[in-house]
């Protein structure tokens, strides 16, 4: 059995007792079994912190995203939240309903239509941050408050990289 070729080459060894460590972890090294433990734990409190809006998880997203910045247009929307455009039409009828949003025609495109958020859609969303962010601390619990705006950091960087893996088209294999 041959060394491994940092070691060989004068590596340190904190390379080599973490390679040994994760082999040796099992499911507390592997990525997968990490963010699926994340995501649902995160989706059971999400949920029932944002239950009361139109859509629950996916009416938070849509609120967020048209709080800030510049109107979207439906579309651009769908894609920045990652909804189906014909999810994302029903979703904004009833945050319309609520009057949390509104729409109108796009100066620029009047064949598009902007998604404004109203008074009453930034109070709602303002109330289900401070549900979200209670949840949110319970999750965190376990990390101090460096890690935890480092792992926000962190897991924004990779949804990006997620984000346009999934709006590039598919490459050849």
């Amino acid at each position: 059995m041959s060394a491994s070729p940092s070691a060989a080459n004068g590596g340190d060894a904190a390379d080599t007792a973490t390679r040994a460590a994760t082999r040796e972890s099992g499911l507390d090294s592997d990525l997968g079994w990490a963010i699926r433990m994340v995501s649902s734990a995160f989706r059971r409190v999400a949920t029932s912190s944002v239950a009361d809006l139109p859509g629950g998880p996916r009416g938070y997203l849509v609120l967020v995203a048209v709080a800030s910045g510049e109107p979207p247009s439906q579309l651009a929307l769908a894609q920045q939240v990652n909804l189906d455009r014909t999810v994302m039409t029903y979703l904004l009828d009833d945050l319309e309903t609520r009057q949390l949003i509104t729409r109108r025609p796009d100066p620029r495109d009047r064949r598009a239509r902007q998604v404004l958020i109203t008074e009453e859609g930034r109070a709602q969303l303002e109330r289900a941050q401070d549900r979200l962010s209670v949840a949110e601390a319970r999750l965190l619990a376990d990390l101090d408050e460096h890690d935890a705006r480092r792992l926000r950091l962190l897991l924004t960087r990779v949804a990006r990289t997620a984000q346009r893996e999934a709006l590039a088209p598919e490459a050849d294999c």
